[in-house]
């Protein structure tokens, strides 16, 4: 599944190529095919992201609402338009560009209701200017449920996928299984901080770089993690070890990593 820097890099460059801009739209594979016409011809006021959620404003208070879940991505080329590749859910065509996206989860249009229905069930995402942290760490002050788990809940925090779960946690020396409520202000404001910074770089290299002055990666593979996959720590060298947090694979260091005397 996209992490949320993937998908506010989308909503960025896409507000480049079709804000303020007559759009055709069509559904090429069929699925979507009432709500292409209804959209079709509309201009884009505006492209945005709340957490995993991505969000085009059409004219008449109508939005355009796409989460890619587990298996759909994005694509953007420049125009003339090729043929669609695979099963396009959507194509959205401007004036220099078109985007398809295929196999989304979700791919709606919305009323203004249902887009505050939608926008209020989702937690703070901090890489947008209105994120309210205090919202986040009131949930996560009453919470008995790890921060693991807390981390990739989408109604405490938004944005914040597997690979950047564990990576946050390495890197501020928390273990995954800590209750929330064990989770101190100061150390919440610690794990806030860190992990805004890694999204806002994740959207400017387009790649999860958690590694402290690492450049970015050439080739397919442009990740530059510290114990995600990886067999050892960078930091003791000791062994990583690998759990599974409610079905998503985790990692962790047992000698960086400890749980507070506290805990029971």
């Amino acid at each position: 599944m996209p992490e949320g820097h993937t998908i506010h890099r989308a909503a960025r460059d896409h507000r480049r190529i079709f804000k303020n801009r007559i759009l055709q739209v069509s559904s090429p594979q069929g699925r979507f095919e009432d709500g292409a016409k209804a959209l079709n011809g509309s201009t884009c006021t505006e492209v945005e992201a709340f957490g995993k959620h991505l969000i085009y404003h059409f004219g008449g208070a109508r939005v355009l609402h796409v989460h890619l879940g587990l298996f759909g991505r994005i694509t953007k080329r420049k125009l003339p338009a090729p043929e669609p590749k695979g099963a396009v859910r959507v194509r959205l065509i401007g004036d220099t560009h078109l985007v398809d996206i295929n196999g989304p989860t979700a791919c709606e249009i919305l009323d203004p209701d249902q887009l505050a229905r939608l926008t209020n069930r989702i937690g703070p995402d901090m890489l947008r200017a209105d994120a309210d942290p205090d919202r986040a760490f009131s949930r996560i002050s009453k919470s008995r449920a790890s921060i693991g788990k807390l981390l990739m809940n989408q109604s405490v925090i938004a944005g914040i996928g597997n690979i950047y779960r564990t990576e946050i946690l390495w890197r501020l020396g928390l273990h995954p299984d800590m209750p929330g409520n064990l989770l101190s202000r100061e150390q919440f404001d610690e794990l806030w901080a860190d992990a805004r910074e890694l999204l806002e770089l994740g959207v400017k290299r387009n790649a999860i770089i958690t590694v402290d002055q690492a450049g970015p990666g050439k080739g397919r593979y442009r990740e530059r993690t510290n114990i995600f996959n990886k067999p050892d720590c960078p930091r003791c060298h000791g062994a990583v070890t690998r759990v599974e947090i409610e079905t998503r694979r985790a990692f962790f260091c047992p000698s960086c990593q400890v749980l507070p005397t506290n805990w029971s």
